[in-house]
């Protein structure tokens, strides 16, 4: 499921906010940022799409479990821009994931499967990472 970059046996847990740091390529479709217990599990999926899978400046997020997507949750906000650089947040508390985009928005999203820790982060699609710090 995860593919270009996939960072493994590292440990994101409830209280740590997660930050990537990237720039869009300049003909970007979408990217997406995944994190879950394994590359087949994911808990937290947050795809920006500028012109990807019938949408136009959407991020989507959702969870994949047990083989197949979850209910699709649609943002608003959409700070991203082909070329540019972007900075999302993700503070893990017990209960949900608040990811703060570059423009300040905050998407809400559940932490679905429950866990306090999660070992798994993938990178995909149409962007390069400049930089990933947990604290």
């Amino acid at each position: 499921m995860m593919k270009d970059l996939i960072i493994k046996n590292m440990s994101f847990k409830v209280g740590q906010t997660l930050t990537i740091v990237g720039v869009a390529k300049a003909d970007a479709s979408n990217f997406a940022l995944n994190i879950g217990p394994s590359e087949d599990e994911i808990t937290m999926h947050i795809n920006p799409r500028f012109n990807a899978h019938g949408d136009e400046n959407t991020v989507v997020c959702n969870s994949y479990q047990g083989g197949s997507w979850c209910e699709e949750q649609r943002e608003d906000c959409f700070p991203f821009q082909l070329g540019e650089e972007f900075k999302i947040a993700i503070e893990f508390t017990p209960s949900e994931f608040l990811v703060t985009l570059s423009d300040g928005s905050v998407i809400h999203f559940p932490n679905r499967m429950g866990a306090e820790k999660y070992t798994c982060i993938g990178f995909d699609g149409d962007a390069r990472v400049r930089s990933f710090e947990i604290k």
